[in-house]
C-alpha cells in the first residue's frame, strides 16, 4: 500500500481518559497529522462536529463515563452528523457483546478495542483513507443529496476486476434502498449476494423481496444469513419485518425478542419488541421492553414520552384480569407513569392530549363512562389549542391498542394527503387481476404476494385491499394457530379501505366482509367467502 499523506487531514479526537487521549494524540502526530483537536467526551462535542468539517473523528468509549462515547456516536448518527465523506473510528475499552453490537448499530467505519498500537491504528486508517480517496465523488454526491449521481458513479466508475467493484455495488444498493427503488435493488443485490455471499448484500435483497411482495422468500434468505452470521442484528430486524408483512406477529415478536437478548442496549429495538408484544397481548414482555427503554433513554437521543405512554397503555390493557387489590396498584402505576412523562417532558404540548386520551381509555376499560367522556373532552380541548392538532382518531386507535402497522400508517398518510407519491394504477390493476387468477387456481401464497404488490404500485387500489382482507379472513377461519395474526391483518386492510373512496362494488364487498368479521369465525362457511374483485 502506498504511503498515505495525512498532512491535510482535519482530525477530532474525543477521549475522556487523559492518558489514553495523550497516547492517541501522539500516535496521530507520528502519522503526520498536524491538525488535531483533542477533547474529552461531552455533549458539547456534537456542536463541534456539526460546525466543523472533520475528515476523521476518533471517538473513545469508557463504561465509567457519565456521558459515554457510545451515546455520542448514537446521537451523531441520529442527528445526521456522520457524513459519508468523514471517517469515524470508534475506540472502546468495553469489548462485551452488548457494547460492540450497540456500537455497530450506528455504523462507525472502524471499531477498535483499547489499548492498541500505532501500527494497528495506522493499518486501519490507511485502508480507510485509500477507500475514501477512491469513493470521494460518490461520498460527495451523497452528501449533497445527488443520489442519482452517486448511483451512476457506483455503477460506472469501477471495472469488474477492480478490488473496490463489490464495495461500490454495495453502496449503490444502500442508495437504492434509501430511494425505495426495490425492483432495481432486487436485481443488483441478488447478483451481488450470489457472487460474494456478503451479508449486507443479502440484507438489501431480503428488503427488496419484502416490498416486492415476496416476504416468504425473504424469510428463507434471512434465516440463511442469520445461520451464517448469528450476531448480524440487521438481519433479525428485517426478518421480523418480513414475518409481520405476512401477518405472523407472534413470529415477528419472538425474532425481536431474540435480537434484544443478544443486543439489549438499542432503544428502537426495545420499543419494537414492546409494540409487537402489545399487539400479541404478551403484556409482561411489552412492559419489560418499555421499562428498559425508559432506563436506557435517560441520557439518550431517543429519550421521549413514548415508552411512558406505551407502558401505561400496557397496564390499561391488563386491568380486566386483575382483582381489586391488583387493580388499585395498576391504577397508581398508570397515573405515576403519566405524571413522570409530564414532569420530564414539560415542553411537549401534545403530551397533554395523549395523556387525556389514555385516561379516557382507562376509564372506559373500567366501565366508568362519565369519567371517560370527561377525559375525551379534555383531550379535544387540549388538541384544539395546539398549533398543529393531532389526528385524534388515529391517536385514539394507537393508544387503545388497535393494531396499525407502520407500513399501514405510512399508507394512511398518503391516502389523507397525496404528497406527490408516484402511483402506477394500470400496473396495480394488472397485478391484482393476476392475484385473482392465482387465488382461483388455489395458489394462495402467490395470490397474497400479488395483492400486496398491487398495493405497492397503487396504495389506493380498493379492490386489492378488499381481496387481501378476504384472504386473511379465510386464512383465519382455516388456521386456528395463526387466527389472531390473520384477523389483525384483516382489520388493517379494512381500516385502510375505510379511508378510501371505494367503487360501489368494493363498498359492497367491504360491508359484507365487516359483517362476516362480526360473526363467529368457526361458524363461517368453508371455501371462498365470495368472488374476488377484479
Amino acid at each position: 500500500m502506498a504511503t498515505i499523506d495525512y498532512s491535510d487531514k482535519r482530525v477530532l479526537l474525543v477521549e475522556s481518559s487523559g492518558n489514553m487521549r495523550a497516547s492517541v494524540f501522539y500516535m496521530l502526530r507520528s502519522l503526520g497529522i498536524v491538525n488535531v483537536r483533542a477533547t474529552t467526551v461531552s455533549d458539547r462535542v456534537l456542536a463541534d462536529i456539526a460546525s466543523h468539517d472533520y475528515d476523521i473523528v476518533l471517538l473513545g468509549h469508557n463504561v465509567s463515563d457519565s456521558f459515554t462515547g457510545i451515546q455520542l456516536l448514537e446521537e451523531a448518527r441520529f442527528r445526521g452528523y456522520m457524513k459519508p465523506s468523514a471517517s469515524w473510528v470508534f475506540m472502546t475499552s468495553d469489548a462485551s457483546q452488548e457494547a460492540i453490537l450497540h456500537a455497530i448499530d450506528s455504523h462507525p467505519d472502524i471499531l477498535i478495542t483499547k489499548p492498541f498500537t500505532v501500527d494497528k491504528l495506522k493499518g486501519r486508517l490507511d485502508a480507510l483513507m485509500v477507500r475514501r480517496a477512491r469513493f470521494y465523488e460518490i461520498d460527495r454526491a451523497m452528501e449533497s443529496g445527488d443520489y442519482e449521481a452517486a448511483i451512476r458513479f457506483c455503477l460506472t466508475r469501477f471495472s469488474t476486476d477492480d478490488p473496490d467493484y463489490d464495495g461500490a455495488q454495495l453502496v449503490a444498493c444502500s442508495v437504492l434502498s434509501k430511494l425505495k427503488r426495490y425492483e432495481q435493488l432486487s436485481k443488483l443485490s441478488e447478483e451481488l449476494y450470489w457472487r460474494t455471499r456478503d451479508k449486507e448484500a443479502g440484507l438489501f435483497w431480503a428488503e427488496s423481496l419484502v416490498f416486492l411482495g415476496h416476504p416468504d422468500d425473504s424469510v428463507n434468505l434471512l434465516q440463511d444469513i442469520i445461520a451464517a452470521n448469528p450476531l448480524y442484528m440487521g438481519a433479525y430486524d428485517m426478518l421480523a419485518r418480513a414475518h409481520e408483512h405476512q401477518g405472523e406477529l407472534d413470529e415477528a415478536r419472538e425474532i425481536v425478542r431474540l435480537a434484544t437478548s443478544k443486543s439489549p442496549m438499542g432503544i428502537p429495538r426495545q420499543m419494537e419488541l414492546g409494540r409487537l408484544a402489545t399487539q400479541t397481548r404478551h403484556l409482561d414482555v411489552a412492559e419489560g421492553a418499555y421499562r428498559r427503554s425508559i432506563t436506557l433513554g435517560q441520557k439518550s437521543c431517543y429519550k421521549s414520552p413514548e415508552p411512558y405512554l406505551k407502558m401505561a397503555n400496557v397496564l390499561r390493557l391488563g386491568v380486566s384480569s386483575l382483582n381489586e387489590h391488583q387493580l388499585l396498584d395498576a391504577e397508581r402505576r398508570f397515573e405515576g407513569l403519566l405524571q413522570q412523562a409530564s414532569s420530564q417532558f414539560k415542553d411537549d404540548k401534545s403530551l397533554k392530549v395523549k395523556a387525556a386520551l389514555l385516561k379516557s381509555e382507562m376509564a372506559r376499560s373500567l366501565e366508568r363512562e362519565t369519567e371517560a367522556e370527561k377525559f375525551a373532552l379534555e383531550a379535544k380541548r387540549e388538541n384544539d389549542a395546539l398549533e398543529e392538532p393531532l389526528n385524534l382518531g388515529q391517536e385514539q386507535a394507537l393508544l387503545s391498542g388497535q393494531v396499525i402497522a407502520k407500513s399501514v400508517e405510512k399508507v394512511e398518510q398518503k391516502v389523507e394527503k397525496d404528497g406527490g407519491v408516484k402511483r402506477d394504477s394500470s400496473m396495480s390493476l394488472k397485478v391484482n387481476r393476476q392475484g385473482v387468477k392465482h387465488y382461483t387456481n388455489g395458489r394462495l401464497s402467490q395470490a397474497l404476494r400479488h395483492f400486496g404488490l398491487a398495493l405497492e404500485y397503487d396504495y389506493a387500489n380498493g379492490d386489492a385491499l378488499c381481496n387481501l382482507a378476504q384472504m386473511y379472513l379465510e386464512l383465519a377461519r382455516d388456521d386456528k394457530a395463526k387466527r389472531d395474526a390473520r384477523l389483525i391483518m384483516f382489520d388493517r386492510n379494512m381500516h385502510l379501505a375505510g379511508k378510501l373512496r371505494l367503487s360501489a362494488e368494493a363498498t359492497k364487498k367491504q360491508k359484507m366482509l365487516l359483517a362476516l368479521r362480526d360473526k363467529d369465525i368457526d361458524g363461517l362457511p368453508s371455501g371462498p367467502l365470495g368472488a374476488l374483485l377484479k
